[in-house]
C-alpha cells in the first residue's frame, strides 16, 4: 500500500527557512518520481519541485528557483524540500505526490497526472 506522510510545516517569518519531509512507504524511491505541490486558498494546485526516481534529476518552478531545494535519502525512503528565503506568497498547503517514473521525467507542471498524495502540511509565512 503506497503511503506518503508529510511533516515540517509551520509558521515562519519572511526570510526564514523550513524543511519539509515526505516519508514514503509501500514503494522505493528508485522507481517513483516524487513531487512537491502547493495550494493556496482560491488558487489552483501548482508544482513546486520534483525529483526523478530514475536518476535523481530535479525540477523547480521559476517562482522558487534559487530558494527551494528538493533532495532524497533512499536509505530512509524520504524526500525533503528545503525552503529558504521564504516569502508571504509561499503560504499554502504543501503536498507531496508520487508517480511511477517514466520517460520524459516528472510531470511537475501537471498535478493531475500524479497517482498518490499525502495529506498535506500547512506553511504560513507571516510577520
Amino acid at each position: 500500500q503506497v503511503q506518503l506522510l508529510e511533516s515540517g510545516g509551520g509558521l515562519v517569518q519572511p526570510g526564514g527557512s523550513l524543511r519539509l519531509s515526505c516519508a514514503a512507504s509501500g514503494f522505493t524511491l528508485d522507481y517513483y518520481d516524487i513531487g512537491w505541490f502547493r495550494q493556496a486558498p482560491g488558487k489552483e494546485r501548482e508544482g513546486v519541485s520534483c525529483i526523478a526516481g530514475r536518476d535523481g534529476s530535479t525540477y523547480n518552478a521559476d517562482s522558487v528557483k534559487g530558494r527551494f531545494t528538493i533532495s532524497r535519502d533512499n536509505a530512509k525512503n524520504t524526500v525533503y524540500l528545503q525552503m529558504n528565503s521564504l516569502k508571504p506568497e509561499d503560504t499554502a498547503v504543501y503536498y507531496c505526490a508520487a508517480a511511477p517514473t517514466g520517460l520524459g521525467g516528472p510531470k511537475c507542471s501537471s498535478w493531475y497526472l500524479w497517482n498518490y498524495w499525502g495529506q498535506g502540511t500547512q506553511v504560513t509565512v507571516s510577520s
